[in-house]
Formats: structure tokens, sequence, C-alpha cells
């Protein structure tokens, strides 16, 4: 996987931007998009989705450019996209919703069926597909869009805040899913946990203020904590260095 968005810049008011020509290419494996609130770590996936269009800039996916419809249609195809806010769509069960996700896709609606219940299977809402995306708490609503992201074996899956709201287990079984699906999917997922990072992720980008501030391997990231940082709070000690200026 080679997804590349190069001088990319948005805002969503004019005069002011949140990513202001930023450029990066971001290759296979699991990448965690650290960032403080407000960073664009958001818009920035967006972005990527092609559910937020930029000002001006380029994006590409293995050297597939979005800029016609059936070129946009093939990027989305590949793409797999959990946003931030996960909503029910009125009047369909948890299957018929997956499976219209998948539908949307581009897959066949016969197929989109039988993913659906796949896919929540693997976030284990299997026992659940005849309810309503109303009926779900919090942490179940979160696990449907997780279903709904990877419902078409999307060839990269770009992942805003996955985790929020899950409890522990539920944490756990995510780390698990990821671990299943990195040989054959590449994912981007923005977080603001640095717990685990190296038992789930390949590589680390640091975005502050709608700037890259470190792109690398995770142990290059952890080398940049300092000396006399808690041997269990590297992450964490590296991570404050570069949103705060330390580093």
């Amino acid at each position: 996987m080679s997804l590349e968005i190069s001088r990319c810049t948005f805002g969503y008011r004019r005069g002011s931007n949140i990513l202001n020509r930023l450029t990066l290419t971001l290759g296979p494996g699991c990448t965690v998009l650290l960032g403080p609130n407000g960073a664009g770590k958001s818009t920035l996936l967006g972005v990527m989705a092609t559910a937020l269009t930029p000002r001006s800039g380029r994006l590409s996916l293995h050297g597939l450019t979005p800029d016609s419809r059936a070129k946009l249609r093939t990027y989305r195809s590949r793409v797999g996209w959990l946003p931030q806010s996960v909503r029910p769509v009125a009047g369909l069960k948890l299957r018929e919703q997956v499976a219209y996700a998948g539908w949307l896709k581009g897959m066949s609606k016969p197929a989109a069926w039988d993913a659906a219940a796949e896919a929540l299977d693997r976030v284990g809402l299997g026992g659940l597909t005849d309810r309503t995306g109303r009926q779900l708490s919090g942490g179940q609503l979160r696990r449907l869009g997780i279903a709904q992201a990877l419902v078409h074996k999307a060839e990269v899956v770009l992942m805003d805040e996955p985790t929020a709201g899950l409890d522990p287990h539920q944490r756990g079984v995510f780390r698990d899913l990821l671990g299943e699906l990195a040989p054959t999917t590449s994912f981007v997922v923005s977080t603001h946990q640095t717990e685990d990072l190296a038992e789930i992720f390949d590589s680390v980008v640091v975005l502050d203020q709608g700037h890259v501030r470190f792109q690398g391997s995770v142990p290059d990231f952890l080398r940049t904590a300092p000396a006399d940082a808690a041997p269990g709070r590297l992450a964490e000690a590296a991570y404050a260095g570069f949103v705060h200026g330390e580093v």
C-alpha cells in the first residue's frame, strides 16, 4: 500500500487552514496517527477518505488519483473509513446497515449481505444482527462502525478513534482483529492512546497544528524519548516531546 498526500491544504473557513501544504506518504502495515485535539488528525483522515475535499493538493493510492467520478468510485472501493461519529441508519437492522455500507463501496448485494454477517461476527455483534443501531450502546455503535469499515475488505482502512467508548476487553478484541487482518490490510488509526504502541503498530506519525512533527518506525519514535523517561512510559514521553516542542 502506498497512500500519498502531496501539498494538501484544507480549511473549513476561508483564510483559516487546518492543513497547510501537508505532504505525507504512508506505506503498508499499521500506522498510528498521534496528535492533540485540533491537530488536524480527523481532517487528514477525512481527506484521505475523500469525505473532505482539500482546497489544493493531490491524493493518490498506488498512483490512482481520485480526480474523476470513475476514479473516485474505484478509490473508495479500495479504502475503508471509520469516522469519529458513527450514526445508525433509520429503519435498518445491523446486518442491513453493514451490508448497505458494502454495497455503497461497490459490492454486489448478495456479496455485501454475506460479508456483513462476517464483519459483525468479527467485532462481537454477530448475535445482535436483528437489532437496529438505535438499540445499541455507545461502545456497540462504535463496533458497528468498525464492521462497516471492514465489510468490503479494503486495501487500506482509515479509523478515527476506533477504541473510543470501548471497554478494556473490547479494546483487546480490536487489537487482536488488527493483528489478524494486518497481513492483507493496511491501517491508519488516529488515537490519543499511546499504550501498547509497539504491540499494535509498525509506524508512527505525529501531527500538530496541521504539520507532521514526526514520521518513522515505532522503535525510532521510542528512541526520541528522554533518557530519564520511565521504561513503561517511553511512548508517552516521546509524544509529549514532539507536541510540546521539546524535540
